[in-house]
């Protein structure tokens, strides 16, 4: 069983058919935003600020300690 068209009309109209569709498809998706497009998070601050609390955490730690002796 093929699924061949029997006129030369038949292969142009699913062609242009197919077109519209890709092209409607298209028009749609103009003015959408692209997956990757987002704001992107501040890492770098992020990282920073983690350092720091992690850093303030051990100094404290090691002051409360130092005073128990």
């Amino acid at each position: 069983m093929t699924d061949t068209p029997e006129s030369p009309d038949a292969i142009a109209n699913e062609i242009t058919e197919a077109a519209r569709h890709v092209r409607e498809a298209a028009e749609r998706a103009e003015g959408m935003p692209h997956p990757g497009d987002g704001k992107k998070w501040p890492l770098r601050k992020i990282g920073l600020g983690i350092g720091s609390a992690a850093l303030a955490a051990a100094v404290i730690y090691a002051a409360r300690a130092r005073k128990r002796s």
